[in-house]
């Protein structure tokens, strides 16, 4: 048996993104900054999990919310910088499963 362990950055990053969505919802956010509803029905989630997800990728810093003070309010989601950082990753992820993945989803 092999004695190498796992780095402990690289499985906090894995814990972060092996979320059922989160990889989903990362995905939307890279088209720009993005109203709750609006990912909701796009990417198919029950409000109650987009909520759960949104709040954990803020609380790692990968996705900030930003409230306008307007009538009726209005609030976005957004990528920071870290989050954005991700875009590679996200991409390579894409074309690994155009190339290797039949045409099934299993995310819903």
């Amino acid at each position: 048996m092999s004695d190498k362990t796992i780095c402990p950055r690289f499985e906090s990053a894995l814990d972060i993104l092996n979320k059922r969505w989160t990889g989903l919802i990362i995905f939307q956010l890279l088209e720009g900054a993005q109203r709750f509803s609006t990912i909701e029905s796009v990417i198919g989630i029950s409000g109650r999990v987009l909520s759960e997800r949104l709040k954990d990728l803020e609380k790692s810093g990968i996705v900030k919310r930003e409230v306008y003070n307007e009538t009726p309010v209005r609030i976005e989601y957004s990528l920071t910088e870290k989050g954005r950082a991700l875009e590679p990753v996200i991409k390579s992820i894409q074309q690994w499963a155009e190339g290797w993945m039949d045409g099934e989803s299993s995310a819903k």
